[in-house]
């Protein structure tokens, strides 16, 4: 992968996605260096340097067999919540039943 896409800008906090490869369910990049499927889970810059995570996030075992299509995205840099549309809707969980899927266990 290169640079160019994993370019994100220093004014606001970044989070680092993927996509599960054997399932393609959203995943989050960990301080522990693994993905997670908790958005709270997610390491933010002001907790780990953005190059830093990075650079474990591509170096790292987890990226390279288990995700696709990994990408860092903004978050508030207050309440840590995602920016984009987009985001917030996959950090929600699919939008077809909200009784169903990682979004019921949050009613």
């Amino acid at each position: 992968m290169s640079d160019k896409k994993l370019s994100i800008s220093a004014s606001r906090p970044q989070v680092m996605t993927a996509n599960r490869l054997v399932d393609g369910v959203v995943v989050y990049f960990t301080a522990a260096g693994t993905w997670s499927e908790r958005f709270e889970d997610a390491v933010r810059d002001g907790q780990l340097d953005s190059a830093e995570a990075r650079r474990a996030a591509a170096q790292s075992p987890a990226f390279a067999e288990q995700v696709v299509g990994a990408y860092p995205f903004e978050v508030d840099g207050e309440s840590g919540e995602p920016l984009s549309v987009r985001e917030i809707i996959r950090a929600a969980g699919p939008s077809v039943r909200p009784d169903l899927g990682k979004q019921a266990a949050l009613r």
